[in-house]
């Protein structure tokens, strides 16, 4: 069981997802450029039409490091995002860098699932990081279009601590409150607040302690060996729901709009690592 002091010790970690356009990019500018007194390790997993600096960060080199005038880490990285936060790590122990949380920046086409993933299935990763939240970038221009014909974006919604609506602008009220209330139906837990050029308060994205697997592992491995119709959509986040179970198979499900799922089951039994694998593997290969 983790302790209140090794969480304390723990370098809490962000993922920043939305669809292409969506607004990132404009968001980490912005996180990277003022004096907020933050060391920020960003990680760039793959390089785009608008990285970070492109004057900073060279597209010819596989991984770049480079620290800024505020004190955050630019960290641009192709491959394996597990290798990389053990080479940050490393780094880190070393003195060589100095950060006191991350920020990862998925591709807009990315499905969160497996980034979440790494920071619970891999020992070393998951005593040293600790993943607090998801954030979501949604462009409320082209939201609903993008929700429509994207099942990405749609995971991208399900899995989010924090949801943030960019381009609010663009759109009447009208479209505005009709992108909301599907954002709601498809996800209930996550705070909707609107962003505006990257203008987002950092309290607002930092520190949320929103991510949670308490309630993964507490799923019956019995249940977990089942092919389920909600198996794909289901993540593990702790929002609270407020349904107990006892260890017997009954399930309640809480089905949101647009192929989103969650749940919760609690078990007595015996908790089987093998399984959850299993079951964490079905996500990464929807």
């Amino acid at each position: 069981m983790t302790t209140g002091l090794k969480i304390d010790n723990m370098v809490p970690v962000t993922i920043l997802t939305g669809f292409l356009g969506a607004g990132k990019t404009t968001l980490l500018k912005r996180l990277l450029s003022e004096n907020h007194g933050q060391r920020i390790a960003v990680i760039e997993n793959e390089f785009g039409p608008e990285s970070i600096d492109n004057e900073l960060l060279v597209q010819e080199s596989d991984e770049q490091i480079i620290e800024l005038s505020n004190g955050c880490v630019c960290c641009t990285i192709r491959g394996d995002l597990q290798r990389a936060l053990s080479e940050l790590r490393a780094k880190r122990k070393a003195g060589d860098i100095a950060f006191d949380r991350i920020v990862i920046e998925t591709t807009g086409m990315a499905n969160p699932g497996p980034v979440c993933q790494t920071f619970f299935m891999d020992d070393d990763i998951a005593e040293y990081y600790r993943l607090d939240s998801v954030i979501t970038i949604v462009d409320a221009k082209h939201g609903m279009e993008t929700l429509n014909e994207q099942e990405e974006a749609q995971k991208q919604v399900g899995f989010a601590d924090r949801i943030l609506v960019s381009k609010k602008d663009l759109v009447t009220d009208d479209e505005f409150q009709a992108l909301r209330s599907r954002i709601v139906h498809m996800n209930p837990r996550a705070p909707i607040t609107t962003v505006h050029f990257g203008e987002a308060d950092i309290k607002d994205l930092l520190d949320i302690s929103g991510f949670n697997l308490n309630t993964i592992l507490d799923i019956d491995p019995e249940f977990l060996a089942e092919t389920h119709p909600d198996a794909a959509h289901d993540h593990a986040h702790n929002h609270d729901h407020g349904h107990d179970h006892d260890h017997h198979h009954d399930h309640h499900h809480a089905h949101h709009n647009d192929d989103i799922g969650a749940f919760v089951y609690r078990s007595n039994e015996a908790f089987d690592p093998e399984k959850l694998e299993e079951f964490l593997g079905g996500i990464v290969q929807v």
